[in-house]
């Protein structure tokens, strides 16, 4: 029975976190040899735009999102700009009305930030809607790259690639975010080329607006959870990394935390209210997809990561041989890896050999966190904004 554990969650997290990559890598392979499919990309294609960016009390860096917005390469009256800043108490209002070439929408009742899109919404007047957040900067083709997409009847979405600027030597937070996403967009390359990316990221994504659907105003991941809605009506969600938000990383490891805990809850919210998915017989590409990448490792992979280690640790003293009393080993050295580099880190020095496994261990603590949050139902749409680096 432990060695059915051991093997049964050792194959659950290798799949969740490599194997899963790499069957879509070979996949995708094999697919482009004898079943390419086609590209109706046109980057000469250059349909009306709305760009929508929800601003919450930005008056720090509304003023450079303001410049960087108006730099992008996409024709001027073919861009709709809105900002919408409800509920925010600081300059951000003021300074936002100062351009005319933006449609400032602000009410001063914070209703969260998904309420906020809605509300953007209705105010739309283009056929494909960009979102994108107050905080990060989009690099001047961004438009152009997205826009090319929808020139394919088959795409109802286009996720462009989140960066995290690196600043300086870079702390645990930056590092290990760093890494994630590096990580993220090459399997969102890969499911992209395979189907369609199995939830776009709220620093930078776009639907067709007659395919927007008003998900209620208590999501906690909307990007998400908009996205894959988009997928349910039959559309993909297309990739490009060539479109592409830059956002600094968490100032501490304190914030990171506040984010991933909130995002973890959100993250049971979301398979509750895309629940339809998990039907493989009636979604098989897109449910194959979203198991693999998503519920997998947000459900099954931090039980079995314990386990793993408990089986393990018996199997290490009641098994013959030598091959679990290595793997035991080398899991608490994981884990004593992951804690040494905490220790240094409040004290302002951790080392970046570390930095992998404490992220790693970070991460799938956050995921515990979120999940008992979410069932005590204490995240709520109004969080406090994690701190970013300057």
């Amino acid at each position: 029975m432990a060695k059915l554990v051991f093997w049964i969650s050792l194959g659950i997290v290798f799949y969740s976190y490599v194997g899963y990559g790499l069957t879509l890598w070979i996949m995708v392979k094999i697919r482009k040899k004898y079943f390419p499919r086609p590209i109706y990309a046109d980057p000469a294609y250059e349909a009306p735009v709305s760009l929508v960016v929800a601003a919450y009390n930005e008056q720090d860096f509304i003023e450079m999102k303001i410049k960087n917005t108006l730099e992008l390469n996409y024709p001027p009256e073919k861009v709709q700009l809105l900002f919408v800043t409800d509920g925010s108490s600081d300059k951000t209002p003021e300074i936002i009305s100062r351009n005319k070439r933006i449609q400032l929408l602000h009410k001063p009742e914070r209703s969260g930030k998904v309420a906020a899109m809605h509300r953007a919404m209705t105010y739309v007047n283009n056929p494909i809607v960009i979102f994108c957040d107050a905080n990060t900067l989009l690099n001047k083709e961004c438009i152009r790259e997205i826009v090319k997409h929808y020139a394919d009847p088959t795409v109802g979405g286009v996720a462009g690639e989140k960066k995290i600027l690196k600043i300086g030597d870079d702390h645990v937070a930056g590092a290990g975010e760093g890494l994630y996403w590096k990580y993220e967009s090459f399997l969102k390359k890969l499911d992209a080329e395979w189907y369609t990316v199995v939830g776009a990221a709220g620093e930078l994504f776009s639907v067709r607006t007659a395919l927007y659907e008003n998900v209620g105003d208590n999501i906690i991941l909307d990007d998400f959870v908009i996205s894959l809605r988009v997928c349910l009506k039959g559309y993909r969600i297309e990739y490009e990394p060539a479109a592409y938000a830059t956002e600094a990383p968490s100032s501490s490891i304190a914030d990171e935390q506040k984010r991933k805990i909130r995002i973890s809850a959100g993250a049971f919210q979301s398979m509750h209210l895309l629940k339809e998915i998990l039907n493989i017989f009636k979604y098989p590409k897109l449910s194959f997809q979203y198991i693999s990448h998503r519920v997998l490792r947000w459900t099954v992979c931090p039980p079995a990561l314990v386990l793993i280690f408990v089986s393990g640790a018996y199997l290490a003293f009641e098994s013959p041989g030598w091959f679990y009393l290595v793997v035991f080993v080398a899991q608490v050295l994981f884990y004593l890896a992951a804690i040494v580099n905490w220790a240094m880190e409040k004290n302002g020095a951790g080392l970046k050999l570390l930095y992998v496994p404490y992220y790693f261990v970070f991460m799938n603590i956050s995921l515990i966190l979120g999940f008992f949050r979410y069932m005590r139902g204490r995240q709520t749409v109004l969080w406090e904004k994690a701190a970013r680096s300057k």
